[in-house]
């Protein structure tokens, strides 16, 4: 088939038209030399012969004389007849007839004609042209060289509302808005100049009777030119592709959100994320309120109202003002205003077109716009699960065209989808405070007293983790002035963690209790660590991430009266040391193996530290960063410590900002002590051989001592108490016995033997000759207890230096 773009000429044109006349009889009168090319018939075959006769073959006489009648009564004809050529055959013709009155009496008719297949060819073009001009939804405009308009089709005059013909001659881009009309006028030039035609350009344009609405039309153009390659203009193909555009746009934005808002289960980034969306793909300014107990991660009631609070807020453009209402404040709204009307019926408002006096109706200046040119308003409610969270506003000041339904329509989806994801960070966050407080719940609250060590604590949770950690820390005051420091992190993250972690601290706190060695508290801690692992496994509790399968802790006992200290740990970090004169160095530890393997040994290591050193227990999360090295971070910590005069307060800043990123990955537990000692004044032994005498020497040298300390009112108790432990170690322990003496923040009185054999306290029968020391001690002191070494017991007691029992 032949292309369009390569045109035909018009079959009728006087060089290819065949040509007869006919008189009224049908007489052939007149027969040119082209009727003579295409039919083989030569004027002398023809001329003066009836046409019927010898142009026509008898099959086709009825449609000719069909034709015939047509004519005379219409006084002209047009179709498609059989003519038959010289050699027999029928050759199809376009024919065209019309009467030719010479005088009132003689009446001729003028036959032209051409191959029917060229005529239908021809028609076919002139009826795409004349589509394109009068049918076609593609406009279609024509410039001149000199860049006027030479013609539209009506798809433009539908458009503008202005006549085709009354754009002939007007300069192009004439009915667009001065900006839109100048990248029009630069469109044509380039096209004109370059001959390159531009295809599918899309074109952001506004009718000048129409400035504030925005259309998107396809372009494509190119350069017109006569077979000599004159330049006779441009044509452009115009269409108008808005709402194409607006629904891609649209799909787009909500692709976009799924993406980006809802990252994290944070509320106030989730709000942040929904305005910055919003902006300037759909409004020029959005803000997101939020019921306060929403940002508080509070569960929610249908009839609960209360401040909404700016939680996200995005404005369009570096110089433009945000809105004006700080984030993270109260914000009110007026009852008459669109976000009251939103928040109490739970029903979108769209105010397409906002009057120029609508911000100073009367309650609605709290409508917190971000600036008095605004002109388009959307307010959709943030709902989920049933219930209002809050409002999304929109603004439009600086986009020129209005809200329509579809945007209000596209506002309400977006917001769904984030409401949800606000609610679900709701919820997060409603988990997250619980976990916390339970968490807080088994951290200890505040340090207790005792006089060996001075304690810096920090426990900073993991913010960029989900879930939470099985970190803790601890400082237990034990008999004899001492103090047992703790460190654990257990494995894994959640609740389980968490609640494991309670259990070990509180298995901890046992065990210290009974005075036992460092790495026999630990050995009992990897006992109950495995019992725990199989308690779960038992009871199919599997949570991915949060099973409890081990745990690592340091556990050190300091004593103020020798300054030494006994340090074994369970695969945890080791603790760095600070001397007094700033030396600092890690401490060298067996590792031992992670709580919960089980049968496997842990040492104890004892140092002596002088007074002020600087003890640092932490967790991994201190130094386990995933973009630092462990020996840099090592380095990081001691350089951090150099300092041990300076407030331990601080010294724990330090090592926080030095190592602790603004949002950890892991949990950080961090203990920092600072080693004191008791003066020797306050403290008194005497070793006392196992005869009966003793008891009575002990009684006499502690009435001495504490008469030289002042506490002559202790001195009839404490004496008891002393004879009655140096007569049990008389009667029923081995070796010689040491009584030793300790005036801290109460009266420490203890008896040492080499026995490992446990008293037994009892009430004695009104029979028994004995059985009722240990009952007095019980009684007359505030606290007794017993701890082992490795060289027998010691039995202790404590008293109020006040001298009334608690």
């Amino acid at each position: 088939m032949t292309e369009l773009s390569e045109g035909h000429d018009d079959p009728f044109a006087p060089h290819l038209v065949a040509s007869a006349v006919l008189d009224d009889e049908g007489v052939v009168v007149g027969w040119s030399r082209r009727a003579q090319e295409l039919l083989g018939h030569p004027d002398a075959a023809v001329v003066g012969r009836r046409a019927f006769e010898v142009l026509v073959d008898p099959r086709d006489l009825p449609a000719a004389r069909e034709a015939a009648a047509t004519c005379r009564r219409a006084g002209g004809w047009f179709g498609v007849l059989k003519v038959r050529h010289r050699d027999g055959r029928p050759v199809e013709m376009g024919v065209r007839a019309h009467a030719l009155a010479r005088d009132d009496r003689v009446r001729e008719w003028i036959l032209t004609g051409a191959p029917a297949a060229d005529v239908l060819e021809w028609q076919r073009d002139r009826a795409i042209l004349d589509g394109l001009c009068r049918r076609s939804p593609v406009g279609l405009v024509v410039h001149s060289p000199d860049l006027r308009l030479l013609r539209v089709n009506r798809a433009i005059e539908r458009v503008t509302g202005v006549p085709a013909a009354d754009f002939r001659g007007l300069p192009t881009g004439c009915f667009l808005v001065p900006d839109d009309a100048r990248k029009a006028v630069e469109r044509v030039r380039q096209v004109l100049e370059t001959g390159r035609p531009l295809v599918y350009s899309e074109q952001f344009v506004r009718l000048e009777r129409d400035p504030r609405r925005e259309r998107v039309a396809m372009v494509s153009s190119f350069r017109m030119e006569d077979p000599s390659g004159r330049v006779l203009g441009v044509a452009e193909l115009i269409e108008d592709i808005t709402e194409r555009h607006r629904a891609q746009r649209r799909l787009a934005l909500l692709d976009q959100a799924g993406s980006r808002v809802g990252t994290t289960l944070d509320v106030a980034e989730t709000a942040r994320e929904l305005a910055e969306v919003m902006v300037p793909h759909l409004a020029d300014h959005a803000s997101v309120d939020l019921l306060q107990p929403v940002t508080r991660g509070e569960e929610l009631t249908r009839a609960l109202a209360g401040p909404l609070v700016r939680v996200g807020a995005c404005s369009v453009g570096a110089g433009q003002l945000s809105p004006p209402h700080p984030q993270g404040e109260p914000v009110e709204f007026g009852s008459d205003t669109p976000q009251a009307t939103c928040l109490a019926e739970g029903r979108p408002v769209l105010e397409p077109v906002l009057p120029p006096d609508w911000f100073s109706t009367e309650g609605r200046q709290g409508t917190h716009a971000p600036d008095l040119g605004a002109h388009s308003l959307i307010v959709v409610p943030l709902a989920a699960r049933g219930l209002v969270l809050g409002v999304m506003t929109l603004w439009r000041s600086r986009r020129p065209d209005p809200f329509e339904a579809d945007d209000l329509t596209l506002a309400q989806e977006l917001a769904s989808r984030a409401a949800v994801a606000i609610d679900n960070a709701r919820r997060f966050t409603q988990q997250q405070q619980t976990a916390f407080t339970l968490q807080s719940s088994l951290l200890p609250r505040a340090v207790p007293d005792q006089s060996a060590v001075e304690v810096a604590l920090r426990y900073l949770p993991a913010s960029a983790a989900p879930g939470l950690g099985g970190d803790w820390f601890d400082v237990i005051p034990l008999s004899g002035a001492r103090v047992a420091l703790v460190v654990g992190d257990v494995v894994g993250r959640g609740i389980h963690a968490a609640a494991t972690m309670g259990r070990l601290r509180t298995a901890v706190h046992t065990l210290a209790s009974l005075d036992l060695e460092p790495d026999e508290v630990l050995s009992r801690l990897d006992d109950l660590v495995s019992l725990l692992a199989a308690e779960q496994e038992a009871a199919g509790e599997r949570p991915v991430g949060e099973q409890v399968v081990g745990a690592t802790c340091l556990y050190a006992v300091y004593d103020p009266v020798c300054g030494r200290c006994s340090v074994a740990r369970a695969g945890h970090p080791l603790p760095v040391v600070t001397a007094p004169d700033g030396q600092v160095a890690p401490l060298d530890l067996p590792a031992g193996p992670p709580l919960g393997l089980g049968g496997l040994p842990f040492e104890a290591r004892e140092i002596e530290l002088a007074e002020g050193s600087v003890l640092c227990m932490y967790t991994n999360g201190l130094i386990g960063e995933r973009h630092v090295d462990v020996d840099t971070a090592l380095t990081k910590l001691c350089a951090a410590l150099t300092r041990p005069a300076d407030a331990l307060e601080r010294t724990c800043q330090a090592v926080v900002d030095s190592l602790v990123p603004s949002r950890p990955n892991d949990d950080v537990a961090l203990l920092i002590a600072r080693t004191r000692m008791l003066p020797p004044d306050d403290v008194a032994s005497w070793r006392l051989p196992l005869e009966p005498a003793s008891a009575a020497r002990a009684r006499a040298l502690t009435t001495a001592k504490l008469t030289e300390w002042g506490l002559e009112h202790l001195a009839f108790t404490t004496e008891l108490i002393a004879s009655e432990l140096i007569t049990n170690v008389y009667r029923y322990a081995g070796g010689p016995a040491t009584l030793r003496l300790i005036r801290e923040r109460s009266l420490v009185c203890e008896v040492s033997d080499t026995s490992h054999t446990a008293p037994h306290l009892r009430r004695a029968r009104t029979t028994d000759e004995g059985g009722r020391g240990l009952f007095l001690v019980a009684q007359l002191a505030e606290r007794w207890g017993t701890r082992y070494t490795r060289d027998g017991k010691t039995v202790w007691t404590e008293q109020s230096l006040t001298g009334t029992l608690a």
